[in-house]
């Protein structure tokens, strides 16, 4: 089994509130989390028929009858759960850490921990596994193209399974169409939905137009606006703002759309080898992508919300991403695999305007060296993450 590095934030938060509930996508390792941090904690899923029957019959009974706590999955199917959680969180028999929900709807699970549990209960997200993670564990592919194109969905990593990464990828969008989504939008859109997905695929690392995607799907922007947001809560999607420091600048405005995770991109591309890969027209967005990912795991992994934003003015200047606001660190990512020799003005010119001595800039390449030139940084793909959590110290 994997350790995940949000082991230690899930230990923080249970000593703390009697209530946790760790959300991400599906099939990115929640549950397994819970249980490798409390293998000795009751573990109830309402995906059993018999156990959901019993929850839905009387939710208070059924928390009463969890004394010493539980994992809780698919906790959302059962909505009434949360408000007996409430009961049992405010009474004297609540204890820090009693309790952890985890499930694979996360529009139900996310509002019904808020509306009824707000001040009793924290968060965790937990996104697939990061470059760090399966370093540590030795399963690191040694071409970063392989890992990028696979994606690093936990169970493509289950030595117990011998998936076919394109057959598992695609099971998985089937699974999310027909069962994540079939609440939140009418299902005879759901072939449109489709559709909306792999045009937002197209558009992975580029900045975010509704009115193109409306015209492209042919459906209102109101629709994409509602649609995007189902992304975007249910982890498959990252909207990537706009940097506020205007520096007496006009900035476009607008975020930029990013996937959470490369291997479903590239499905959604139709990429199927890494020649394809190497030869498609998105590649250096793709790279990127991957590059916000690795950032937002690292961040989400020590449960810190990441301070990430890109730059673009109305002048022409733009940078990959902007984090670390204290320190102003600025980030171009490129997909080549050695020290690209050329300067990368945008990156200097951005830093004259900021005008802080403590700002720094680095660039993101595929390469496994990480070393420093004319104070620059290159940074090797397996140091991503790590790099910018060391930088916000």
């Amino acid at each position: 089994m994997i350790n995940r590095d949000a082991k230690d934030v899930l230990l923080r938060l249970t000593s703390q509130f009697p209530v946790v509930c760790v959300t991400g996508p599906r099939q990115c390792g929640k549950t397994t989390l819970a249980k490798m941090v409390f293998p000795d904690k009751k573990y109830v899923s309402l995906d059993d028929r018999d156990t959901l029957n019993m929850a839905l019959s009387d939710p208070n009974d059924f928390i009463k009858a969890l004394p010493d706590g539980a994992i809780i999955d698919e906790a959302q199917k059962c909505p009434d759960i949360f408000n007996a959680l409430k009961i049992d969180a405010d009474s004297n028999n609540a204890f820090p850490g009693k309790f952890i929900i985890t499930g694979s709807s996360q529009f139900h699970l996310r509002k019904n921990m808020t509306d009824s549990l707000a001040g009793r209960a924290a968060f965790l997200q937990l996104l697939p596994f990061s470059t760090c993670e399966l370093n540590k564990a030795g399963i690191l592919p040694s071409d970063p193209y392989d890992l990028i194109l696979n994606g690093q969905y936990p169970p493509l990593y289950d030595t117990n399974n011998s998936f076919i990464t394109g057959d598992w990828l695609e099971s998985y969008i089937n699974t999310y169409l027909s069962r994540d989504i079939q609440d939140e939008i009418n299902i005879a859109n759901i072939s449109t939905f489709r559709k909306f997905i792999q045009i937002c695929a197209t558009r992975s690392g580029q900045i975010l137009s509704m009115g193109d995607i409306a015209n492209d799907v042919g459906v209102s922007s109101p629709t994409i606006k509602k649609w995007l947001s189902i992304l975007e809560n249910s982890y498959i999607i990252h909207l990537l703002e706009s940097d506020e420091n205007s520096l007496g600048r006009v900035l476009v405005k607008s975020p930029k759309l990013y996937f959470i995770d490369t291997g479903l991109l590239c499905k959604l591309l139709r990429i199927k080898t890494k020649e394809d890969l190497l030869l498609h027209r998105m590649k250096g967005a793709i790279i990127e992508t991957f590059a916000v990912s690795e950032i937002l795991k690292s961040n989400m992994n020590l449960g810190k919300t990441p301070d990430i934003a890109y730059y673009r003015d109305r002048k022409g200047l733009e940078v990959d991403i902007v984090t670390n606001y204290m320190h102003s660190l600025v980030i171009e990512v490129k997909s080549s695999l050695s020290t690209p020799n050329k300067k990368i003005p945008n990156i200097n010119k951005y830093l004259s305007l900021r005008d802080d001595k403590n700002a720094k800039g680095a660039i993101f390449y595929l390469g496994d060296l990480t070393v420093t030139n004319d104070d620059i940084d290159y940074v090797g793909w397996k140091d991503w993450g790590k790099y910018v959590l060391e930088k916000d110290r």
